[in-house]
């Protein structure tokens, strides 16, 4: 009697391993971070080992700086008028484009936000890479505004293209959702407002805010600005309470541990401070007003100055939420949704037509657009308060109100 062997199974490998292998890790990163994110993590995810994995890219690092990369080059691609455009009227090529950058955008939305708070992870070639490919999109962009505004000097359509990169970016901030189809026509909607917005004139250095000195003796909160200062720089996983207590110029690291317990600690301090400079302002602003507009465009003027005044910390707010504890996470998070909740609010009030869901996406790139022109133009004049203001309106209002005399 011969016993059958049981039939050898071939496991072979899916053809298309790599790319499996490059979206999972970038889905990975767009939740976690790159900090957040281990080879193992990535092996897991793909049910493979991490000799497997290390067969495909040599490091974590190489996958995150592909995914960056690309989000790089696509940018750049959807930047580009289609060839079948050059019959188009100057207007019809720039809507063509600004179709294509949402469009890619909302399908790649889980990890787009990368490129705007991860991308100093990058080694200096890469990172120029990057900024070498954010460059040519913006300049092409530029020119397209040139086109339909020829009117607008140089600075004004440079600061125009940064704003509509971030309106449509913003998305991958939050959550918030709507169909692809309205979510289109809103974030296309909220560009045309920009293109067509009449903007202050640029403002000199003057305008911008002085930096408060900090007394010595007041440690706690020199600690803190030292603290947002080295995160802004470095990215929070890359400082050491050691870094802290050198830049407060305190002797040693232990002292630190007299006014906060620990480095976690410093940044969820400084998370809540901006929490409640932004939700502390809300009822003050609806008790003064007359209407809802006037409330909305008095919150505008507070959100931008400040993040003026303290710039650093609403980049590292965007950046580095998800270093901070679950419980304080948690609490932060319910704050964020009761300001979005009563900035959603007024706006609906002001623009009936539209529905909590497209008001909420415009808050969030209201938002997101005075974070952005923070951290490309600084304190250049060219991109001054009053012009940011205006910005946030026009996203928000789709027109100024009339009584906004700024």
């Amino acid at each position: 009697m011969t016993v059958e062997q049981p039939q050898r199974v071939i496991r072979r490998r899916p053809k298309n391993r790599r790319a499996q292998i490059a979206a999972t890790s970038a889905a990975a990163f767009g939740s976690l971070g790159y900090h957040g994110v281990s080879m193992e993590d990535i092996a897991a995810r793909l049910g493979i080992s991490s000799a497997a994995l290390y067969r495909h890219y040599p490091s974590k690092y190489a996958l995150f700086r592909e995914e960056l990369l690309r989000l790089g080059q696509l940018t750049m691609d959807s930047a580009v008028p289609p060839d079948e455009s050059e019959g188009f009227t100057p207007r019809e090529r720039l809507n063509r484009v600004l179709d294509k950058l949402i469009a890619e955008t909302i399908t790649n939305r889980t990890t787009v936000a990368l490129v705007r708070w991860e991308q100093r992870y990058l080694d200096d070639t890469d990172r120029q890479t990057l900024e070498d490919q954010f460059t040519s999109a913006l300049s092409t962009l530029r020119r397209l505004i040139k086109d339909v505004r020829p009117e607008l000097d140089g600075h004004d359509r440079a600061v125009r293209a940064v704003t509509l990169l971030s309106v449509i970016s913003s998305v991958g901030d939050h959550h918030a959702t709507l169909p692809v189809k309205s979510l289109t026509a809103l974030l296309h909607s909220a560009c045309d407002c920009i293109i067509a917005a009449e903007l202050p004139p640029p403002g000199t250095a003057a305008d911008v805010p002085r930096a408060v000195e900090i007394p010595q003796s007041f440690k706690h909160e020199l600690l803190l600005k030292k603290a947002v200062e080295l995160f802004h720089e470095r990215g929070y996983p890359n400082v050491s309470v050691e870094d802290i207590a050198a830049a407060a110029e305190l002797s040693a690291a232990s002292a630190v541990y007299r006014y906060y317990r620990s480095k976690s600690d410093l940044l969820a301090a400084a998370f809540r401070r901006a929490a409640d400079r932004v939700s502390g302002a809300i009822g003050p602003a609806v008790s003064s007003s007359s209407s809802p507009a006037e409330a909305l465009t008095k919150l505008v003027d507070l959100y931008v100055a400040g993040s003026f005044a303290e710039r650093e910390l609403t980049f590292v707010y965007y950046a580095e939420f998800g270093h901070v504890s679950p419980e304080e996470r948690t609490m932060l998070r319910n704050v964020q949704r009761l300001i979005v909740a009563e900035w959603v609010r007024l706006l609906v009030a002001v623009r009936p037509e539209l529905s909590e869901g497209e008001a909420r996406i415009l808050v969030q790139a209201a938002f997101g657009l005075v974070v952005d022109l923070g951290r490309v133009f600084g304190d250049d004049p060219i991109c001054p308060q009053e012009r940011v203001i205006r910005l946030m309106e026009v996203t928000l209002f789709g027109a100024v109100p009339s009584f906004a005399s700024h």
